[in-house]
């Protein structure tokens, strides 16, 4: 029985790939770099900021994503989120998640403020017992150490919780920390790869996961 859930982010909650592809061109241009198209952005996210970096910078320039972070995070940040939307049914189905009673977390790559201040702003009023992101030092999705910590503040054993994602980043979390994979269709990445990767089950609307529970 699922008792609880953890929702990523980006691709999932809410559709973000026109700010993250706005904010990294922004980054890239300011160094006469080569920027990508919003689809490229696509295959490129889900690892957290560094490995973006990684991704989209020439790749003679790689190797300084550490050194370039801060660039990179002030040039997205200066973006904000005026083009992110959460998605179809999301706002409605997790107030009846948590009227349920069934617990709810977000548990994302994408820096740490940056992804508390979006929850914070975009969904004021739901209950989300904890939202992480990534945190320097601690280890990022798919490293099940985070999705684990989330269950703990729950008060629940991982096998009564589910992680919802769309990229095979997250079901690789949901398996590696005992929790139910569960892949959205509607995000970042296609069907084919949340399967691959061991998804339990594979959504086609956010609605669809009250069903499941």
């Amino acid at each position: 029985m699922i008792r609880g859930i953890i929702f990523d982010l980006d691709g999932t909650l809410v559709d973000t790939i026109t700010d993250i592809a706005l904010g990294m061109n922004k980054f890239l241009a300011a160094r006469a770099w080569p920027v990508h198209t919003t689809d490229q952005y696509r295959i490129m996210v889900g690892r957290g900021l560094l490995n973006l970096i990684r991704a989209a910078v020439p790749q003679e320039e790689a190797h300084r994503a550490e050194e370039l972070f801060e660039e990179a995070h002030a040039a997205y940040s200066s973006v904000g989120t005026a083009n992110s939307l959460p998605y179809p049914h999301v706002h409605d189905s997790l107030r009846i998640l948590a009227q349920k009673g069934i617990l709810l977390a977000v548990l994302s790559n994408k820096p740490d403020d940056l992804t508390k201040s979006m929850i914070k702003e975009l969904f004021p009023d739901i209950p989300f017992k904890m939202v992480q992101g990534g945190t320097e030092g601690v280890p990022h999705k798919p490293h099940p150490g985070m999705a684990l910590k989330v269950a703990e503040v729950f008060g629940l054993k991982a096998a009564e919780c589910a992680f919802l994602g769309d990229s095979d980043v997250d079901i690789k979390t949901a398996l590696a920390a005992g929790m139910q994979p569960i892949g959205a269709a509607w995000g970042f990445r296609a069907k084919e790869e949340l399967l691959k990767a061991g998804a339990k089950t594979v959504l086609a609307t956010f609605k669809d996961i009250l069903n499941f529970v």
